[in-house]
């Protein structure tokens, strides 16, 4: 038996909740160069990588605010609209985290079901799941109404009770600490990966298991 194949025994999991943004879909780098074009129409300091990955947070209106944005003298809505129309301009830029499709792949011999669940607009992320060719890795795609990105917890515990999924056959992956208490709502175990959105110190506060790699899914050993 090769070693893949003793990483995926034992897996006790019969379904997967994949987060997106950073976890599956690898656009830190882009979140940074288009906050950064925001930052400079208003003179603000710019984004670094390792100050993005401190300060970043949802909801996002909060990490609007500590970079600096006053929406006393100017609204949330048309800011954020701003940022979505020069990420959307740009996302096809943007590439599959490495071994992204093998970790997918390996969860249907093992018999695992697989979701994506998502802060990103939910159009917007149909179109992305469906242009990466990665449709039928998924039995839900699910992302929010608008996209203000306030945060998922809400559309997640509908989403569950739904399903009628049993939150101890369920682990969701992630990239941030919000994924976290996301899982933790839910009551289903939780991983999470280092994207560049968090750094591996706040991810590590959590006390939840971090990936080196997104095939380390399936590693628990």
């Amino acid at each position: 038996m090769s070693v893949w194949n003793n990483r995926m025994d034992g897996f006790k999991y019969t379904h997967i909740i994949w987060d997106w943004n950073g976890t599956l879909f690898d656009d830190a780098w882009l979140c940074i160069e288009v906050m950064n074009e925001q930052l400079a129409q208003r003179g603000l300091e710019q984004l670094t990588p390792e100050s993005y990955e401190a300060v970043f947070d949802f909801p996002v209106i909060d990490y609007y605010r500590k970079l600096g944005f006053d929406f006393e003298h100017e609204p949330f809505e048309a800011v954020s609209h701003a940022f979505i129309a020069g990420y959307k301009g740009r996302m096809a830029e943007c590439r599959l985290r490495d071994r992204a499709h093998l970790a997918l792949s390996a969860a249907k011999p093992l018999g695992v079901t697989q979701s994506i669940l998502s802060a990103m607009e939910h159009h917007m992320l149909r179109g992305l799941v469906k242009d990466f060719g990665l449709d039928d890795y998924f039995t839900d795609v699910i992302g929010i109404d608008d996209h203000h990105a306030a945060g998922k917890v809400e559309t997640a515990k509908r989403w569950m009770s739904r399903r009628r999924l049993k939150p101890e056959t369920v682990l969701f992956v992630g990239d941030t600490l919000h994924d976290a208490e996301v899982a933790q709502t839910l009551g289903v175990d939780c991983c999470l990966v280092y994207s560049g959105h968090h750094s591996c110190e706040r991810l590590d506060t959590t006390g939840r298991r971090r990936l080196d790699s997104l095939i380390d899914v399936y590693d628990f050993e």
